[in-house]
């Protein structure tokens, strides 16, 4: 993650630097969606978000323009964050995202994800995970079958940072793509 100088110091409207807890993961999501759009702008792949199903229970109706949410509940626990097609092959992953240092904690992957990373597998699709570290500023692409394996084996809370440095792929960030994912893809899966 580079940083931007502003002038003055200022920093434009909409823009908080540092983050705010409560949007924890907005980065790197941001930054696959937009990654995501140019590649499919430009014909490399088709990926996109999954909705995470949703019950809506109550909407107030002041006028059909303004018509608003005000309960609503997740139907079923959403499995991962993207999926899509890429030479042929269909891909799923899950990003994540720590301010964590020293490791990756694995309280951040939930057990319905896993199992549907391992039927993914099953069934010769390419499952990873993209996971980010904000104090390191690093962010890695990991082939999910070996976190998975390295989570079910962790005898501690959290898998040590220097694991990714060396099972995964780093990504450096650029213009276009913000963040070169699929060439990642490309060396471990073509």
């Amino acid at each position: 993650m580079n940083k931007i100088g502003y002038p003055q110091g200022s920093v434009p409207a909409g823009i908080t630097p540092g983050g705010n807890p409560a949007s924890r993961g907005q980065g790197l999501e941001a930054d696959i969606n937009d990654s995501n759009l140019w590649y499919r702008e430009n014909g490399k792949c088709l990926v996109y978000k999954k909705p995470t199903p949703v019950q809506v229970v109550h909407v107030d109706y002041p006028s059909r323009q303004r018509a608003r949410i005000t309960e609503a509940y997740y139907k079923t626990p959403s499995t991962t964050d993207y999926n899509g097609v890429y030479r042929g092959r269909y891909l799923d992953f899950e990003a994540k995202e720590t301010r964590n240092i020293r490791g990756f904690p694995l309280n951040l992957v939930h057990p319905h994800q896993i199992r549907h990373l391992e039927q993914v597998e099953r069934h010769d699709g390419i499952g990873f995970f993209i996971i980010r570290f904000t104090a390191r500023q690093k962010t890695f692409l990991v082939d999910a079958p070996l976190l998975i394996r390295e989570m079910k084996a962790c005898s501690h809370s959290s898998i040590p940072y220097v694991w990714f440095e060396e099972q995964g792929v780093e990504l450096q960030e650029g213009l276009y793509p913000r963040l070169p994912w699929l060439a990642a893809v490309d060396r471990l899966y073509f």
